[in-house]
């Protein structure tokens, strides 16, 4: 026999909430009658309950519902009629699966832990207001860290997401960029742009910008303010100085929170200069309210090419270290 579930999804956002029930929940009567669910509809929280596949389904295509908000209202019925049947034809998803998901993009997919380090980076981040991710390139830290940061914010938990890295010239200086300092300053930042809209439409991340509720910019504009009531989220931090760190990490004010993420085997600082973050990962290992999660190349969830690369090149610098 199938298995009998239930899942809450919240949509604080009336307006998302409004377009996802439909007029007079025209669109749950119609959920409801393609997938073989209950769905009600209680203020923020729209509880669905039903077999676990349906309810895996159901819960991908309110992910996509809810990123459909943005379009021309034209466009929007023969959208929703196709997410409808991509969701009907989707695979099953096992429940342990189900349980785990955390959010969906704006294309309907499911996000999910891949590995018991980021299970245990994404229950870190729910239980310490500060954590430290270390670990080599595409192993989840950053788009993690931004998935959790956008849910606390959606869910009103804080009123600002702020994403910042240190602009450090990888063999060019910004002075001799082309552009006025925005345009100097944009590639360093574009990875995070790139994370936040894996998970809400560009138009609705401009106004969320314009309202202040995010926000995105170098290492170097946290000086001198205190961040209250945030959710914060220090990226590329083998590249910070020591001096840049401690800077960082006491700007977090009241009912704040703080993601640290790097990989030290990337450090662009001038010969001799002691990264911030290993720096801070000696200093403050066993400081209470603070957590640390290492990832390896096991935690690599790109394209597998990447982690026989990420092994490859760690062999070859072992055996370098050891001649």
């Amino acid at each position: 026999m199938a298995q009998a579930t239930q899942i809450t999804i919240l949509i604080p956002d009336p307006d998302e909430m409004m377009f996802v029930t439909g007029d007079n929940e025209a669109n749950i009567e119609r959920i409801e009658r393609e997938f073989g669910v209950k769905v009600v509809s209680r203020g923020a929280e729209l509880r669905i309950s039903g077999e676990s596949a349906a309810i895996a389904r159901v819960g991908d295509l309110v992910g996509a519902m809810r990123g459909l908000l943005d379009r021309d209202p034209s466009l929007r019925r023969p959208a929703l009629d196709r997410l409808i049947v991509e969701a009907r034809a989707a695979p099953v998803v096992p429940p342990t699966e189900l349980r785990e998901s955390l959010a969906t993009n704006v294309r309907g997919k499911r996000i999910v832990p891949q590995s018991d380090n980021q299970r245990q980076y994404v229950e870190a981040m729910r239980k310490h207001d500060l954590v430290f991710a270390t670990g080599v390139a595409g192993t989840g830290k950053s788009f993690l860290a931004v998935t959790m940061g956008v849910i606390a914010l959606r869910d009103h938990k804080v009123s600002r997401l702020i994403l910042t890295r240190p602009a450090v010239e990888a063999g060019e200086r910004l002075g001799f960029l082309p552009g006025d300092l925005q345009e100097k300053i944009d590639p360093y930042l574009r990875p995070l742009y790139d994370a936040i809209y894996e998970l809400m439409p560009q138009e609705r991340m401009v106004r969320a910008q314009e309202r202040g509720e995010i926000e995105v910019a170098p290492l170097a504009y946290m000086r001198g303010r205190t961040l209250n009531d945030a959710f914060i989220i220090l990226d590329e931090a083998q590249n910070t100085t020591a001096a840049q760190m401690k800077m960082f990490l006491t700007r977090l004010g009241f009912g704040s929170q703080a993601v640290v993420t790097g990989d030290i085997t990337q450090i662009d600082l001038a010969r001799g200069e002691k990264s911030g973050l290993n720096v801070a990962r000696e200093i403050l290992r066993g400081v209470e309210g603070i957590a640390f999660v290492d990832f390896d190349a096991r935690d690599v969830i790109r394209h597998e090419l990447v982690a026989r690369i990420v092994r490859a090149y760690d062999r070859f610098e072992s055996g370098a270290q050891a001649t």
